[in-house]
């Protein structure tokens, strides 16, 4: 270990003090309201007995709020690289589209859980088709929950051995040491810090951390736009000595022979191999479906309308922060945008306080929240293998063990956090958005005969979601076996 090694103390107290204002104001603000955050960002909630009295009825502007910390993710740090690899007017377009279906999707949810009287997402599916229809919900669900966990240990991957570089004063020597490797690291994460909290019988006020998260996305959203107008384009030297390390950059990107003014013109209408993970990425972003029912039963005053009205606001709020993201990302990089934005400023800095204290709060939100989206995970999971045994500590352990190993297999193995959003996206967020909730309307939604207008536009929405998760699939599919097979030929 080098001697001259040290932690920047004045980045570190001055995160630290920005963590504990924030949990403090969340815990006085909200009381136990804020425990809502914790049915948000599980996406499936558990069963409302390990929750009881501790969720109060929710306002307008809280439930708009928490619905927005339910679409909020880790989606948004790939969606720049989806307009590299779309254009400015194309991603657009797609961002627009898929916020709209989304919305539509919402809309049929709270009709047919009002015809169906079930408010929880499993329960549609076990009304609408039985046993398979609730296998195909659970298993949606739980597949778009580890794709949300793959992808925070990816950020954990990505992030954490750039902070460990820039927070020590070491020989670049010592860069090639255990201690800056993702795939040890994520590893350590995992079993020091994350398995000991999923392993919490219950998990309390942790739930908070889901709206520190939100905040972070925020912080890093205007840390985006600020560093826009301070990186100059053309890019200094990607292949500098003095920069960390380049981040993967897919082969069919532009070419760098390009022209620094062709370089740094906007594209608006671009397509290429990499065009196909755009929609799975949006997609992937604005997934939140099965916390709609859980919010909507505690709405205060709840009517369809009113919920539907929060879904406008939430959504709307979402598409422009994911719409500023994307596009100051894109414009900040051009073609250079990795599939993870925040690491792709390594290539530009060496060291910048503000973007390690960026790494800082979202690595802290993301490794918090990754024991809240586990807990459902599992729970789903107890219920499928064991419905009507008492709780067991062994196999409470068993299975969360198994799914922390499973994830973080994923995460090492997997090359990209492109492949996670796209695969995911495609499957599970397709399923979730398109497919199952016009599946339930068609089936549940009685008084409206198969020809009346609101059965053709969700038969069509469901041959649309077929469409975009067949297709979007397949040339995922082809894709990696193109790549396998240009790696293989080198």
């Amino acid at each position: 270990m080098c001697a001259k090694c040290h932690i920047c103390p004045r980045v570190l107290r001055l995160f630290s003090f920005v963590c504990v204002c924030a949990i403090q104001y969340l815990w006085k603000s909200w009381g136990d309201a804020g425990l809502v955050f914790f049915h948000c960002r599980c996406v499936t909630p558990p069963p409302s007995s390990l929750l009881p009295h501790l969720t109060p009825p929710a306002s307008f502007g809280m439930s708009v709020f928490n619905l927005g910390n339910a679409i909020m993710g880790s989606g948004i740090l790939g969606l720049s690289f989806a307009m590299a690899n779309t254009g400015i007017a194309l991603f657009v377009i797609l961002l627009a589209s898929v916020a709209i279906f989304s919305l539509y999707s919402v809309h049929l949810l709270l009709k047919t859980a009002n015809e169906g009287g079930a408010l929880v997402y499993e329960q549609l599916g076990y009304k609408a088709f039985g046993t398979p229809g609730k296998f195909a919900a659970s298993l949606s669900i739980t597949m778009q929950n580890i794709g949300a966990m793959s992808s925070y240990l990816y950020i954990v991957k990505y992030e954490l051995p750039t902070v460990i570089k820039l927070t020590l004063t070491c020989s670049v020597l010592y860069f090639s040491q255990w201690y800056v490797n993702g795939d040890y690291l994520v590893l350590l994460v995992s079993v020091g810090i994350i398995l000991p909290l999923s392993l919490l019988k219950n998990l309390g006020y942790l739930g908070y951390t889901s709206g520190l998260s939100l905040l972070c996305m925020v912080f890093f959203l205007i840390v985006v736009i600020i560093k826009k107008f301070q990186i100059p384009c053309p890019l200094p030297d990607i292949h500098d000595d003095n920069l960390t390390h380049s981040l993967n950059i897919s082969h069919s990107s532009h070419s760098d022979n390009t022209s620094d003014e062709d370089t740094c013109k906007p594209k608006y209408f671009i397509v290429n191999s990499q065009t196909v993970y755009a929609v799975p990425i949006i997609t992937f972003a604005f997934v939140c479906h099965p916390a709609i029912l859980p919010m909507y039963d505690e709405l205060k005053d709840r009517s369809r309308k009113k919920m539907q009205n929060v879904a406008n606001v939430s959504f709307l709020a979402m598409f422009i922060m994911y719409l500023l993201a994307a596009l100051f990302g894109y414009l900040t990089f051009n073609q250079h945008v990795g599939d993870e934005l925040l690491h792709t400023y390594t290539k530009v800095y060496k060291f910048d306080v503000l973007l390690l204290i960026v790494r800082l709060a979202v690595l802290t939100a993301v490794t918090l929240t990754v024991p809240v989206v586990l807990f459902p995970i599992r729970t789903t999971v107890n219920h499928l293998l064991c419905p009507s045994k008492e709780f067991s500590w062994v196999r409470h352990t068993a299975i969360t063990v198994f799914l922390l190993a499973g994830t973080n297999a994923l995460v090492i193995f997997v090359p990209t956090i492109r492949d996670i959003f796209g695969f995911i996206g495609a499957s599970a967020a397709a399923m979730l958005i398109f497919i199952l909730p016009s599946a339930f309307y068609i089936r549940l939604v009685k008084k409206e005969s198969m020809k009346s207008r609101q059965k053709i536009g969700a038969l069509v929405f469901l041959v649309l979601g077929i469409v975009v998760m067949l297709g979007s699939m397949t040339l995922i599919i082809l894709d990696w076996i193109k790549n396998a097979t240009s790696d293989s030929g080198h």
